[in-house]
C-alpha cells in the first residue's frame, strides 16, 4: 500500500484466517466514537468494581458492527460470548436452558432481539433484573413455579427495529446505543485494515473508491473489497487500483452512490410508476418481487433516506428531488411538487 498506515493497524495479527476480519479490542474498533467513549467508560467502571457489564441494547442498520461490538465487549472484560438467533428460540425451555448454563460474567448476545415470542421475552425480565428465572413445573391446578438462581451475566441485544421492541425489555437494558452509518474517510480506513489483513495490495485511491461505493456500512466496504480482489488478480496485476475498483464495481452494478440494482430499481417504480409517492412499502415491494418489504425497509430504504432520496411519512414512501435528479427525471406534478 502506498499511504500511511492506520495506528490502529500494527495491533491487529492476521492469524486466524483470511475471514477474521472482526476487530478484537475497543481500540481497534473503527468509528462510532460517541458510543466508544461511554462503552470504555462502562468497562473500566465494571473492572474497577468487579461486576459484570450492564446489559446492552444496540441498535441500527444491517452491517455496521453490532455483533462485532458484542464480541469486542466480552473481549474486553475477559468473557466468553455465546450467540443466538432470537427466531430459533421457540419455547421457553430453549431460552431457560442457555441462562441456567451462563457462566459467571458470560455475555450472551441475542441476535434480531425483537423477533423474541412473548413467552420467551418475558422470562427475560426478571433473568436482566432480578437474575431469577422462574420456571413452570407440571400443568393444571398442581403445577409448580420453581425460582433457580442464575449467575451473574450480560446480556447483549441487536436489533435493526429498535421501534418493534417492547418497552418492558428495552427499559431492562441499562445501556442503550444508536450505531450510526460510518463515514467515508472510516470506511478508507476500514477498507485498508482489511486489505492488510488479507494481505491484498491496495492503492489510497483503490480504498477510497471502495468506502465511496460502500453506503456507510462496513460490511459492504468489505465484500467489495473482496470482489476488488478477484477482479485485480484476474484483470490485473494483484493491485487494487481507483482504476480497477471503478472498473469492478461497474460490473457488479454499483455506482458512485453505492446504489446497485435493487436501489435503482426501487427508485425506478416509486418516480415512475407511483409517480412520487406517497405508496405504501407493501404495494412497492410486491411491484418489485421483493415479499413483505421487510428486506426494502431494511437493506434499502435507509440508506436512500440517509442521501436524501426517500421520505417516510404516514401517508407512505415519497421519492424526493434529488431522487428525481438522479434518474435524470423531472418530478410529477403534484402536492408535493406543484
Amino acid at each position: 500500500m502506498d499511504h500511511e498506515r492506520h495506528p490502529d493497524l500494527d495491533a491487529f495479527q492476521p492469524d486466524e484466517g483470511e475471514y477474521s476480519l472482526r476487530p478484537k479490542r475497543l481500540g481497534e474498533y473503527i468509528g462510532q466514537e460517541k458510543i466508544k467513549a461511554r462503552l470504555e467508560i462502562a468497562l473500566q467502571a465494571a473492572k474497577k468494581r468487579g461486576e459484570v457489564l450492564d446489559h446492552v441494547l444496540l441498535f441500527g442498520p444491517p452491517g455496521l458492527g453490532k455483533t462485532t461490538l458484542a464480541h469486542v465487549l466480552a473481549n474486553e472484560m475477559g468473557a466468553p460470548c455465546k450467540v443466538i438467533q432470537a427466531p430459533a428460540l421457540e419455547k421457553k425451555g430453549d431460552i431457560a436452558a442457555i441462562l441456567t448454563n451462563l457462566e459467571e460474567g458470560e455475555f450472551l448476545f441475542i441476535d434480531e432481539i425483537h423477533r423474541l415470542p412473548a413467552a420467551i421475552e418475558e422470562l427475560l425480565y426478571a433473568a436482566m433484573e432480578d437474575r431469577k428465572l422462574d420456571i413452570l413445573i407440571g400443568q393444571g391446578p398442581s403445577a409448580q413455579t420453581l425460582k433457580v438462581d442464575l449467575r451473574p451475566f450480560t446480556l447483549v441485544g441487536a436489533t435493526t427495529r429498535a421501534g418493534l421492541i417492547s418497552k418492558p425489555l428495552h427499559d431492562r437494558f441499562g445501556m442503550v446505543h444508536r450505531l450510526d452509518y460510518y463515514s467515508r474517510p472510516e470506511l478508507a480506513v476500514i477498507a485498508d485494515r482489511s486489505a492488510h489483513v488479507l494481505k491484498i495490495e491496495m492503492a489510497a485511491a483503490g480504498g477510497e473508491a471502495i468506502a465511496r461505493r460502500s453506503r456507510g456500512t462496513p460490511r459492504i466496504c468489505n465484500r467489495l473489497l473482496r470482489r476488488c480482489r478477484d477482479y485485480a488478480e484476474v484483470k490485473g496485476q494483484g493491485i487494487i487500483t481507483a482504476e480497477i475498483a471503478d472498473a469492478c464495481l461497474k460490473l457488479h452494478e454499483v455506482d458512485d452512490l453505492g446504489l446497485d440494482g435493487l436501489d435503482r430499481d426501487y427508485l425506478e417504480a416509486l418516480c415512475g410508476k407511483f409517480k412520487g409517492g406517497p405508496v405504501g412499502v407493501r404495494t412497492l415491494a410486491a411491484a418489485l418481487g421483493e415479499g413483505d418489504g421487510g428486506a426494502l425497509e431494511d437493506l434499502v430504504e435507509p440508506y436512500l433516506m440517509q442521501i436524501g432520496f426517500l421520505d417516510r411519512t404516514q401517508q407512505g414512501r415519497r421519492a424526493t428531488e434529488a431522487a428525481y435528479s438522479y434518474l435524470g427525471l423531472k418530478p410529477s406534478p403534484g402536492p408535493l411538487f406543484g
